[in-house]
């Protein structure tokens, strides 16, 4: 019988291999098993406010939604948890927020105890998502091997610092929103983690809906959502060269630019759409109809706080979110979605095909043809998962195809915004709920590279032959 440190040696040696063979697979694995942990944790009798079990569909659920930063659930999250729950989810939103590939890089450095070359390498996948596709990665665009070290501290640091500047900022205005201020030193740094993290739990009854008319507290949650959802690599950047735009990466520039022309776009489409109705703006003012138009754009970059009922948007704007929560927020950030440089690198390569360009050109740097490709494969994963999903979760509630897809895109985008579907999905669709979830947090590109993940490369090329387009 083999003596326990000969089986630890074993079991360090198949994690290192597991590491060091495939990346992406094992970052899917490392979250596979902490949403385990979490729903064995949250099933406790002392996870829950009544000492009661929680049914396995709920826990497992929520653990998803916990450890992926999404926010979507299934009981009410201010009145079914005990502290003990309270605090395992809290822990989980920071551990599921600090990302797939970041994760499994810290995993690596415990296991290996020194931060290697292949550990180096992992660690750079999650701050240029392309170093999970093979060819060259200009490197402008990516963070140079000897600063990754550098780049994980600025992780955890980035983490506790503006979660930390968040709550102290919260804290008064939870008092002054008249929340007992005993009660409001534990939900302060609550709403820090869940607005950070982007995954838009609320401890408190009512929500952030409390704080409708509290400007104060509404502007700080989105200021902590979008410093969450523009990702790590840029906060990485800003950090270095924040007032030399010309050090910027191009990835920084196009995640900036086109997060706040979605924000600004977004707020504009949701004033016109529902400046008239009587069930969201319709009886506000116009300065809190512009206000609120903000806050509900900034929340589909995957943030999930509501003032207002999403289930009494109208079907346009329903729409209209379902497309922003579509694109999330940024890479390697705690946003969900297909990511805003995907979009923004599909839309110049869209620009430059009708200007009949031969190369894709942007900020003078030229974006090569696998960048493209990998960009139209998230997209075409993305769209594949949202739609059987929708598909399935319909054909099993009969429910308004506009709240499933709504829905749907939410768990994608890990979101957290709902109809109020999700909240009376059947356990059967509870469960494919949690699968979109998990399969939108670990990232199309991850995804796409776990499975290709033993594919070889062909050294001849085959003889050409055009297909009609169009």
């Amino acid at each position: 019988m083999p003596s326990a440190p000969m089986a630890l040696r074993g079991i360090g040696r198949f994690l290192r291999h597991m590491i060091t063979s495939s990346p992406s697979r094992f970052a899917i694995v490392i979250f596979a098993t902490l949403i385990l942990v979490f729903t064995t944790l949250l099933s406790l009798p002392i996870a829950s406010a009544s000492g009661t079990v929680t049914p396995l569909s709920d826990a497992l659920f929520t653990a998803v939604s916990t450890i992926c930063v999404t926010g979507l659930v299934t009981v009410d999250m201010a009145s079914h948890w005990s502290p003990f729950g309270n605090v395992v989810i809290f822990v989980g939103v920071n551990i599921g927020g600090m990302g797939v590939l970041t994760l499994a890089s810290l995993m690596g450095m415990v296991v290996s105890r020194k931060l290697g070359l292949r550990a180096k390498l992992l660690a750079a996948g999650d701050t240029n998502p392309l170093r999970a596709h093979g060819g060259v990665v200009n490197e402008s665009q990516t963070v140079r091997l000897g600063e990754v070290g550098q780049l994980l501290r600025t992780v955890a640091l980035s983490t506790l610092v503006i979660e930390g500047v968040v709550a102290l900022l919260l804290y008064p205005g939870l008092v002054m929103a008249k929340i007992d201020p005993l009660v409001a030193l534990w939900e302060a740094p609550y709403y820090a983690a869940m607005s950070f993290t982007n995954t838009g739990f609320s401890p408190n009854p009512g929500g952030v809906g409390v704080f409708a008319d509290d400007y104060f507290v509404l502007t700080v949650l989105m200021i902590s959502v979008f410093l969450g959802s523009i990702g790590f690599p840029v906060i990485y950047t800003l950090a270095k060269h924040v007032w030399h735009v010309k050090k910027w990466s191009l990835h920084t520039k196009l995640t900036l630019i086109t997060t706040s022309l979605l924000i600004l776009l977004g707020a504009i489409v949701f004033l016109v759409l529902e400046y008239e109705n009587p069930r969201t703006f319709g009886s506000m003012d116009a300065v809190d109809t512009t206000f609120q138009a903000f806050f509900l754009s900034v929340m589909t970059r995957s943030g999930g706080f509501s003032v207002v009922d999403v289930g009494g948007l109208n079907g346009s704007s329903l729409v209209a979110g379902s497309m922003l929560m579509f694109v999330g927020g940024g890479s390697a950030s705690t946003a969900g979605g297909i990511k805003v440089t995907t979009l923004a690198v599909l839309a110049i390569a869209v620009w430059s095909e009708a200007k009949g360009r031969q190369s894709v050109e942007a900020f003078g740097r030229r974006i090569p043809s696998d960048v493209q490709r990998v960009a139209l494969s998230v997209v075409a994963w993305g769209a594949t998962i949202v739609a059987l999903s929708t598909i399935i979760i319909a054909q099993i509630t009969k429910a308004d195809i506009s709240h499933v897809l709504f829905d749907v895109i939410s768990a994608f985008g890990t979101v957290g915004l709902s109809t109020g579907l999700t909240e009376s999905l059947p356990d059967s669709a509870t469960y494919v709920m949690a699968a979109t979830i998990f399969m939108g947090r670990i990232g199309t590109v991850t995804l796409a590279a776990a499975v290709a993940a033993t594919s070889r490369t062909q050294y001849y090329s085959l003889p050409v032959e055009r297909p009609i387009v169009g």
